[in-house]
């Protein structure tokens, strides 16, 4: 996969966790809640659920997003984890990892 498109992927995954975080925000928080697959793929509008732990372990590091298992693009992450209802992976690389760290939205300012 060429620069530009690993950048694509990078950017799309991004959107999606920017999105999740306001629908974790709109969702009580016991039992599991419903998120956009953060996955790569351009037209995916998959769902998953996943507690609010298991989804503040995912936001925990700017680099991993979770995904349905399968939706991985090996071209530019690995899967680090995987789990009956959900699949964890890790950007890898540059440009992805840059991408994921820079458009996280949990990251202070000025870091």
């Amino acid at each position: 996969m060429d620069v530009e498109g690993r950048q694509r992927v990078a950017m799309n995954e991004a959107t999606f966790r920017t999105v999740n975080e306001g629908m974790e925000a709109g969702q009580d928080p016991p039992g599991l809640m419903t998120f956009l697959c953060e996955c790569g793929r351009l037209g995916c509008n998959k769902l998953i659920e996943l507690t609010q732990s298991e989804y503040e372990a995912v936001r925990a590091d700017s680099t991993t997003f979770a995904i349905i298992d399968g939706h991985e693009i090996d071209d530019v992450e690995d899967v680090i984890e995987r789990h009956d209802r959900y699949a964890v992976v890790r950007k890898r690389g540059s440009p992805e990892e840059e991408v994921a760290e820079n458009t996280d939205p949990r990251k202070p300012l000025g870091d």
